[in-house]
């Protein structure tokens, strides 16, 4: 799926589409770096609906989602999806509540090249507050108000 793709999903699905994650914190950052791939996603709260953005040089990286095994022996063989698009910035979305493994083949996965995102269950929607708890609050204190001015006249 392109970047123009998810654009035009999450504008047409307001902000329930999830929150975008470029992976490891800049659109560029899928590739041998100073960034600590492990490091970077143990900060990052994932949640089921949020997408992963993949920024890279199209022609030396691309993105495979992999199993356990694979993401932690750096197998590139039998991989679940290819994520590569082509263009260099792919992007995929977390449906489930799971652990996703992702690596890039080519020897680049030894190099620290790969990822693991833990994905959580969404957060239920905060209660909206109801406006008749302040209505009947504000109408009490009137109420015990004029019964006071009430007694004292």
């Amino acid at each position: 799926m392109t970047v123009a793709m998810v654009i035009t999903l999450r504008a047409e699905m307001g902000n329930a589409s999830g929150k975008m994650h470029s992976v490891g914190g800049s659109k560029t950052s899928w590739g041998p770096s100073n960034v600590n791939l492990t490091e970077w996603s143990s900060h990052e709260t994932f949640y089921v609906g949020d997408w992963l953005y993949f920024g890279y040089d199209k022609y030396q990286y691309n993105v495979l989602e992999v199993n356990k095994t694979s993401y932690e022996k750096c197998i590139d063989k039998d991989f679940i999806k290819n994520i590569t698009g082509g263009a260099g910035r792919d992007v995929f979305n977390l449906t489930q509540t799971k652990t996703y493994y992702f690596l890039s083949s080519g020897g680049y996965c030894f190099q620290g090249l790969k990822v693991a995102v833990n994905v959580l269950r969404p957060l239920p929607p905060a209660p909206a507050p109801t406006s008749t708890s302040t209505t009947t609050t504000f109408s009490s204190s009137l109420l015990l108000l004029l019964l006071l001015l009430f007694i004292i006249i």
